[in-house]
């Protein structure tokens, strides 16, 4: 009998040693995964938000799930011209939207922006990381920088065919940013207004076009309500666009994981820049099943429209004074770098648009 409750009671104890070693082993599994949230102000649907997802994923798989990334798209957390905030404030963990939202905000940053004639999205977005790198502006210094990237070369779409200043000239273009004065240095009026509001402007006359990467006609929808694309490559500018995270919960995060994010970060630049240009092709091509035109300008309207646009250039780089100067110096030399010896592909497994 004694030995009986001797059995017993080791029983009783070696039960209640593996229920509390279960429980700690689950605690300390749940304390060790990490949960952020991540704004995204592209619509669910586009190439651009797509990538900012597979993003999340990869990391969640190469952190075996010990970081989970939740993500809000279409400005659904906080909206485009907030996103930026909404990371420093914490509202999200992470965001993605322009600079040129919130201009002045970045007049280090608005160099990016100039209509310098980049060649493509995957150019623009190596060049933006490149600047970022080298100069480091103070004004990024609230949030932990993941990457940046651009669109490929700015081009005019319009209600009717635009073919010379002339015929811009009085027009009502949805521009933001620096391509506000882009627009109003040919002769437009500019109107500052964020993509997701510029179908329905578009569509109920409040402007007669906008400025913006042809992939626009697609990824928004706005080849429905225009006819005409006006191929200005020769003052091709780019938007630049900003992956940031809240900077305290980054320093919340283990070492292990930060290498993880930077990793993946230094893979998804090329990711990113390929699908802008996957992007421009699909967009091309649905405008023209829409029935718009699409055309160059000739060599000299061409070079009218660069002289146009030589005093935003030349206001920048007085105004920044030196560093202004160096950037504007930098950009050119890193897009003719990049147009002889392009970027580097995309990460292994990810070549296809998404």
């Amino acid at each position: 009998m004694k030995s009986t409750r001797m059995f017993l009671l080791l029983a009783g104890l070696l039960i209640a040693a593996s229920c509390l070693w279960s429980c700690s082993r689950e605690q300390n599994t749940e304390s060790d995964t990490y949960k952020l949230t991540y704004s995204i102000f592209f619509p669910a649907t586009h190439g651009q938000a797509k990538a900012g997802i597979a993003w999340a994923k990869e990391i969640e798989k190469r952190t075996e799930g010990r970081l989970r990334i939740t993500i809000y798209s279409a400005g659904s957390l906080t909206p485009a011209d907030q996103c930026y905030d909404g990371v420093v404030k914490g509202i999200s963990d992470i965001g993605m939207s322009c600079f040129s939202y919130n201009r002045g905000r970045f007049p280090f940053m608005e160099v990016l922006d100039l209509p310098v004639g980049y060649p493509n999205g995957q150019i623009a977005t190596q060049v933006a990381n490149d600047i970022y790198q080298k100069f480091q502006p103070k004004e990024l210094d609230a949030v932990k920088v993941l990457y940046l990237h651009a669109h490929g070369p700015g081009l005019l779409h319009t209600k009717k065919e635009v073919r010379s200043l002339e015929d811009l000239k009085g027009m009502k273009i949805r521009s933001t940013g620096l391509t506000a004065s882009v627009a109003s240095s040919l002769g437009a009026v500019p109107v500052a207004m964020p993509q997701g509001m510029t179908y329905e402007s578009l569509q109920k006359g409040i402007v007669d076009g906008t400025i913006g990467p042809i992939e626009v006609l697609k990824g928004w929808k706005q080849a429905e309500v225009i006819k005409s694309t006006t191929n200005c490559a020769e003052i091709g500018y780019t938007t630049a666009m900003f992956v940031v995270m809240n900077k305290k919960k980054w320093l919340s995060l283990p070492p292990d994981i930060q290498a993880v994010i930077e990793e993946v970060n230094s893979e998804w630049i090329g990711h990113h820049g390929k699908i802008w240009d996957d992007l421009d092709k699909d967009g091309r091509e649905f405008s023209l099943s829409q029935g718009n035109k699409i055309f160059p300008l000739t060599s000299e309207e061409g070079l009218r429209w660069k002289k146009a646009v030589q005093p935003v250039i030349m206001e920048f780089a007085e105004n920044k004074g030196p560093s202004g100067q160096e950037a504007l110096q930098e950009i050119d030399r890193l897009i003719k770098k990049y147009t002889v010896n392009p970027p580097p592909s995309p990460a292994k497994g990810l070549e296809e648009p998404l």
